[in-house]
């Protein structure tokens, strides 16, 4: 028995290892993207072009001087991207985990590697928007007061007979 559990672990084992493209794609290009804030964006994600998977994000660094997260994004050597693409960061779902997205631009040049990656935009994030529709900051405006003071209208109100 101690034996088939061995031998299903490691069947597992390879498996995730195909799956999750684990050191394939030797000898990609690295490009540097910077983020104003990359949320819950990690080293290992994935990074999209047109939803196909094209390479990962490698290390993310903050710059001390600007306050950006520099990402650097390891990039299949076969993808030759536009000088002028569009890197962002978003998830497939609500609960789903970060990944950069690149929209290709139209530039004669392709990015070479240890580019920059210029037009890019950050996370959004998701919680703050929703806060922001559930309690309103500026709320809206007050309703207009009466013309008449309260003392005064009830003074001219015709007296009831009984």
């Amino acid at each position: 028995m101690g034996l088939v559990v061995l031998v299903l672990a490691g069947a597992f084992l390879t498996y995730s290892l195909s799956v999750g493209d684990f050191g394939s794609k030797p000898g990609g290009y690295e490009v540097v993207a910077k983020f104003g804030q990359v949320g819950s964006l990690a080293p290992g994600a994935s990074v999209s072009v047109a939803g196909v998977k094209v390479g990962t994000v490698s290390r993310i660094a903050l710059d001390p001087k600007t306050y950006f997260a520099v990402t650097r994004l390891s990039l299949d050597p076969s993808v030759r991207l536009p000088a002028d693409s569009t890197a962002r960061i978003t998830s497939d779902s609500l609960l789903g985990s970060a990944h950069v997205a690149i929209a290709p631009g139209a530039a004669a040049t392709d990015l070479k590697p240890g580019g920059e990656i210029e037009n890019t935009q950050g996370a959004v994030d998701l919680f703050s928007l929703i806060g922001q529709f559930i309690r309103p900051q500026g709320g809206p405006p007050a309703p207009p007061q009466p013309a008449v003071p309260p003392a005064a209208a009830v003074a001219a109100a015709p007296a009831a007979t009984y």
